[in-house]
């Protein structure tokens, strides 16, 4: 019984190094930029920025409101992709092309996770971002 049970440990070990190591996913494998759309290590998902761009590359008009919820609605669907969703988002790291918007993004930001399960965060002032966004976002996520 022990040797059974032996030889199936040292069969598992091969798939469980092979499980440890980093996936880089790409949502769009067209996409020019030199960076994955995520990668994942173990049950860990770290998204890449996503900035708030529809399906044509381009900005979405209207300013940081509608370019954060744009943007979100980007990491929504990276994460449901890649087997996550909103509420295994445990950390955010937000940049802002002008702080002083820091209050509008955050009208925004909430409604897009559940009361009490808010991701632990962190905002920065940055002094230019991609396509003169607004706003970029990045996520660490869990895997369901």
């Amino acid at each position: 019984m022990r040797s059974v049970l032996a030889a199936i440990m040292i069969a598992a070990i091969p798939s469980l190094a092979l499980a440890q190591q980093p996936q880089f996913l790409q949502l769009n494998p067209t996409s020019p930029g030199p960076f994955s759309s995520a990668v994942r290590a173990g049950n860990t998902l770290y998204l890449a920025g996503q900035i708030g761009t529809a399906r044509d590359g381009k900005l979405v008009p209207g300013g940081i409101g509608p370019e954060t919820k744009q943007t979100l609605a980007n990491i929504k669907e990276t994460l449901e992709k890649f087997g996550s969703d909103m509420e295994h988002v445990v950390k955010c790291t937000v940049f802002l092309a002008d702080f002083k918007e820091w209050g509008a993004m955050n009208e925004v930001y909430r409604t897009m996770f559940s009361p009490g399960k808010l991701p632990a965060r962190s905002a920065f002032g940055a002094t230019g971002l991609a396509l003169d966004a607004r706003t970029e976002i990045e996520c660490i996520g869990v895997v369901k």
